[in-house]
């Protein structure tokens, strides 16, 4: 099963990921996550991803398809995947619908998970991370017992650049304005399985598995 979710920063696209690739044993494909370890191992790709991760913009389509192009062609990826923050434009979706039909293979479902604009902006701000061992951290949902000190090594939270109050509302028009119309690209194919994101984790992903199994919108 080859799918994709689509959602604004926030909507809770790599928790549902990660439980749709665990009940199908298929792997989970997150850009974010490469680009984040590039980053960290200040490769020259990373150098180049930071500047316009740091801001919120997206990063460009060169570098963004070819990590996928790569990821796509292992063999964990024969049953399938979940592409996590993939496509981000319609010329990404472009090159990817060319990418995986050279490879035989097409998206069989688009699962777009719908947030308000306020409660995305209380789930990312509040969100904290430990300098030390990377334990997450939330200030509403899920705190530390010790204002600033994290639970599992007693090492310093800090909030991510990408994380501040700033960098979201300016990711959040990115999207809107770059990423939503895919909404439009994918429902065009019928491929579009729209999710409301608010609720339980286990309600959403039930809401999310109806709408593989019935393909509806």
């Amino acid at each position: 099963m080859n799918l994709i979710l689509l959602g604004p920063p926030g909507a809770g696209k790599g928790t549902q990921a990660k439980i749709l690739a665990k009940k199908f044993d298929i792997p989970q494909i997150s850009t974010g996550d490469i680009l984040r370890g590039a980053v960290k191992e200040q490769s020259p790709m990373g150098i180049k991803a930071k500047g316009y991760m740091d801001s919120g913009s997206l990063v460009p389509d060169e570098v963004v398809v070819g990590i996928v192009k790569e990821r796509l062609t292992k063999p964990d990826c024969s049953k399938g995947f979940i592409l996590d923050g993939f496509p981000r434009t319609v010329i990404q979706a472009d090159a990817l619908k060319l990418t995986l039909g050279d490879m035989g293979k097409a998206i069989e479902h688009v699962i777009s998970i719908v947030v308000d604009k306020e409660e995305l902006l209380a789930r990312i701000t509040g969100r904290r991370t430990c300098r030390s061992c990377g334990k997450g951290y939330h200030l509403s949902f899920d705190p530390p017992k010790k204002v600033g000190v994290c639970d599992e090594c007693g090492g310093e939270l800090f909030q991510r650049d990408d994380d501040s109050e700033a960098t979201m509302r300016n990711r959040l028009d990115v999207y809107e304005k770059q990423t939503a119309p895919l909404i439009d690209y994918y429902g065009h194919d019928s491929l579009l399985r729209t999710i409301i994101g608010t609720g339980s984790i286990d309600e959403i992903k039930q809401n999310i598995l109806t709408g593989i199994k019935d393909g509806t919108v």
